[in-house]
């Protein structure tokens, strides 16, 4: 389990395999395997959004529920919640994406 924060989501959206991580990743779907992402990054609603909603849509690829940090004094970060992560593993075996994402 990995935390990704917002230059993994990068990397990994545009498939720059150069980080132990970024390669376990693409061995794990190259293997056709879903990979779940426990997302916490500080511009999750600026900068990384475009990279996130780019991995939402992509195969195998699956989100813990995640939320705003601290909407006064972060804004604009985002951070998943753990509680979720039995259920977004479950889904993510049978090809689901757990609902609701966005918390």
């Amino acid at each position: 389990m990995h935390l990704a924060h917002g230059n993994t989501i990068a990397r990994l959206s545009y498939d720059i395999i150069d980080t132990p991580v970024t390669m376990a990743v693409k061995s794990h779907l190259r293997n056709d395997r879903p990979v779940v992402i426990g997302i916490s990054t500080n511009n999750g609603l600026s900068g990384a959004a475009e990279n996130i909603g780019r991995l939402l849509n992509r195969k195998n690829y699956y989100f813990i529920p995640f939320k705003q940090d601290n909407p006064i004094t972060k804004p604009r970060s985002i951070v998943c919640d753990f509680s979720y992560l039995s259920k977004t593993l479950e889904c993510a075996l049978e090809g689901e994406q757990i609902e609701p994402i966005i918390l």
